[in-house]
């Protein structure tokens, strides 16, 4: 294991030195909606198209990044702090050379920091983000206090939800949450629809709601149909899009990802607010 982090070390090491990963946080306002297999699938779509990706578990107490890949993973966050591994040795390697780091068990760690770990967490975060294209956050479901933090300092947020009421109304429930606090942005994606005219119907009202009565704009991402391939891979510990590529929700993830790469990037702010500065920021006024 010493090697394979040696490997990536190098491998990592000044390649992208002149970039600065974007940072996106996977929410959702309940859990069972299939929050973590579309940050999976999204984030294996985004590395097929030559996107230099790393996916970090933080689904507190309920990590299952590794499940889901069928992989049995030799680290965890949790040993960044209790053997003092530097953040290349906990990262995984999984398919069409998608980056991970599994979430494992006692997440506290990471949301109870003293100052000395929290230096050496930012530290070690501020490594990736010189040599990523995209940091997405699989982050549990809801809001907690613990988990605001990271939510708050994103660059921003894919929220996913399902036609289902109460996902609907919990979802609603998290944006409000969020945008309370501080503007944030907010894809939607709507898991599990019967039909594409479902899902964009669903994205149309909510989007209205959010800007009717907290005066923000959602933007709608796509929709990922209710598709028994889905399960099949989920079964078989496989990502849909590598199980099968050519079935209704891998085809839609694509454009999921088309559509979001589209967008055009948000002007630069003029004030030193990155991540990291917004995360210490945010920690230590907890």
């Amino acid at each position: 294991m010493a090697d394979q982090a040696a490997k990536l070390r190098q491998k990592l090491r000044g390649v992208h030195s002149h970039y600065h990963a974007k940072t996106i946080a996977v929410v959702s306002g309940k859990g069972g909606v299939g929050k973590s297999n579309i940050a999976l699938n999204f984030s294996l779509s985004l590395a097929s198209k030559g996107k230099k990706v790393l996916l970090f578990d933080l689904d507190v107490g309920m990590g299952n990044i590794d499940i889901l890949l069928g992989k049995s993973s030799n680290y965890s966050i949790i040993n960044l702090f209790e053997n003092k591994l530097s953040i290349y040795d906990i990262i995984e390697l999984g398919p069409k050379s998608l980056h991970y780091i599994a979430g494992g068990s006692g997440q506290d760690h990471i949301f109870y920091l003293n100052e000395e770990r929290l230096q050496f967490f930012l530290e070690q975060l501020e490594l990736l983000l010189r040599e990523y294209d995209y940091i997405i956050f699989d982050m549990g479901a809801g809001v907690t206090r613990e988990t605001i933090h990271y939510i708050l300092a994103v660059d921003e947020c894919i929220l996913v939800t399902t036609p289902e009421p109460t996902s609907m109304t919990d979802a609603y429930s998290m944006i409000k949450h969020v945008l309370l606090q501080q503007p944030t942005k907010f894809h939607l994606i709507i898991n599990r629809s019967k039909s594409k005219k479902q899902g964009i119907d669903i994205m149309n009202r909510m989007n209205s709601a959010v800007k009717r009565f907290l005066d923000h704009d959602v933007v709608p991402l796509g929709t990922i149909p209710d598709d028994s391939a889905v399960t099949d891979a989920v079964l078989a510990q496989q990502p849909f899009v590598i199980y099968n590529p050519k079935s209704k929700a891998s085809v839609a993830i694509e454009h999921v990802t088309n559509h979001y790469l589209g967008e055009p990037e948000p002007s630069k702010k003029s004030d030193d607010s990155g991540f990291l500065n917004r995360l210490r920021r945010l920690i230590t006024e907890r």
